[in-house]
């Protein structure tokens, strides 16, 4: 399409942030031009072609933020790194604008947010274009047991770019959208594994933060000890990027009131040295039930990944335990959390939407089943709702004993380690019942041509040290390459 911004003027398709910037402020493209290459890109491979339905909806006023972020460039200066940078969220995150936040539920079709959330609030304010919303798996994957990963009944089921692979969820779309270029960036949301499945499936990076560094105000809420947002990129400096912006302390979000990282650099940890003098303890006593799908694991690229820790200097302890990592965990915490968040979202909703709680949208999905339950419903079906039980209590302290105490912190401090290397993704539950941060960074292609990757992990607030770690790892083997969508 003549006239649009072809990004292989830098001899790369996946243009990063930075590489953006220099364009941006050489005049070799605008953010009006960068918005409508993104556009046709999507109306191209998303909407039509290999159909990978990755996004929900385009927001309509993106063109016009853009042309106004190009003046303000103009006028005065970019105001960061991410100033004309298009940005993609998750369809459960809020916007004040004339797109829906559906969590991918026919229900909500027509919720349209009377405000920001907290994340959205720091994007607009960094110069962030907000390109659209993805899809997800609906509900954050709360619907269903037997819903597909990335299918909900707005958007349909979100594609992997890499083929017939399973594609991760519950950031499906995020996730999709960013390995297919579709955006620069892009915004996900994790209660455990929810960022990291797919950008592990979908050959990017994905940071889970510890809960309380990103505000959870104006996300639709599955859990309220687990929920955090964190970025999706293509490369580890993006995502460092993207974080920076996203961080800070909300008045109306508790968990982000231990927060000191607010205006925090995060790229400033990217070194390419960083696994040198670096300790990393591998765990490899995972389960098979511990793998979410069936091929996820693979062996000799497993052990290559360990072997680049090696050969770049860091002290490798292999076969770490983590007394707790195979206890037998419950699941009432989340379940209650999930019922009780969900209702007290839905009675904030508007008068003129349907639901207004559980009951009422167990009841309005049956009544429009053929669209609304391809899968069925049993998830939300069994949710019980109040807080006040002695399961929820318990499982409210032991898991945060266990998953730090007697998981990530204890393994941490016995064997002296800056961070834990799993495996794809998992340890991403422990990671998630602690409030931890974890990274997902790409480790190469099976066979079959289905992306793998790892996951370091570490205590509270230690993104510095895993993103400077996972950055070296990135940077020794530049494993990630793009899907042919053509």
């Amino acid at each position: 399409m003549e006239g649009i911004f072809d990004l292989n003027n830098f001899n790369s398709e996946e243009a990063t942030i930075l590489e953006l910037q220099a364009a941006l402020d050489s005049g070799e493209v605008t953010s009006r031009e960068l918005v409508m290459y993104y556009v046709y890109r999507i109306a191209m491979l998303d909407q039509s072609g290999p159909m990978i339905n990755s996004i929900l909806e385009i927001n309509p006023d993106a063109i016009f933020i853009a042309e106004a972020l190009d003046q303000e460039r103009k006028l005065t200066s970019a105001r960061g790194p991410l100033h004309g940078v298009p940005v993609l969220l998750k369809g459960n995150i809020e916007t004040k604008d004339k797109m829906h936040t559906s969590a991918g539920a026919l229900a909500l079709e027509h919720h349209v947010s009377s405000s920001d959330a907290f994340l959205v609030q720091q994007l607009r304010n960094s110069g962030a274009i907000i390109l659209g919303k993805t899809n997800m798996t609906e509900w954050a994957n709360g619907m269903s047991s037997s819903m597909w990963a990335g299918y909900s009944s707005i958007g349909g089921l979100t594609k992997n770019p890499y083929g017939d692979h399973f594609p991760g969820g519950s950031s499906t779309g995020s996730a999709a959208s960013v390995a297919a270029n579709f955006t620069t960036v892009a915004v996900g949301t994790e209660t455990s594994a929810s960022i990291l499945s797919p950008a592990v499936q979908n050959a990017i990076v994905g940071i889970k933060p510890t809960v309380g560094l990103i505000s959870r105000s104006g996300i639709i809420p599955w859990s309220y000890s687990q929920d955090t947002a964190g970025p999706m990129a293509r490369t580890v400096t993006d995502a460092a990027i993207l974080l920076s912006a996203l961080v800070g302390r909300d008045e109306s979000d508790p968990a982000t009131w231990k927060n000191e990282h607010s205006n925090f650099d995060y790229a400033a940890s990217l070194d390419k040295d960083g696994l040198r003098n670096a300790t990393i303890g591998v765990f490899r006593s995972a389960p098979q039930e511990k793998y979410r799908d069936f091929g996820e694991y693979d062996d000799k690229l497993f052990n290559g990944a360990v072997a680049i820790l090696k050969e770049s200097g860091a002290k490798v302890i292999d076969n770490i335990e983590i007394p707790s990592f195979n206890r037998e965990w419950g699941y009432n915490k989340i379940s209650h959390e999930f019922a009780y968040s969900v209702e007290h979202y839905l009675q904030s909703l508007p008068a003129h939407l349907p639901v207004h709680n559980l009951k009422e949208l167990i009841k309005w999905n049956e009544q429009n089943a053929e669209k609304a339950l391809k899968y069925g419903q049993d998830l939300l079906e069994y949710r019980s709702q109040p807080l006040k039980s002695q399961k929820y209590t318990l499982e409210s302290i032991t898991d945060l004993y266990y998953s730090q105490n007697m998981g990530i912190d204890y393994t941490l401090k016995k064997y002296g380690l800056d961070a834990i290397l799993f495996p794809s993704y998992v340890g991403a539950d422990l990671s998630a019942k602690a409030g931890y941060p974890s990274i997902a960074v790409p480790a190469g292609f099976q066979e079959n041509g289905r992306a793998f990757g790892i996951t370091f992990a570490g205590t509270a607030f230690s993104e510095s040290t895993l993103i400077r770690i996972a950055f070296s790892f990135e940077q020794k083997t530049k494993h990630r390459k793009m899907p042919n969508l053509l």
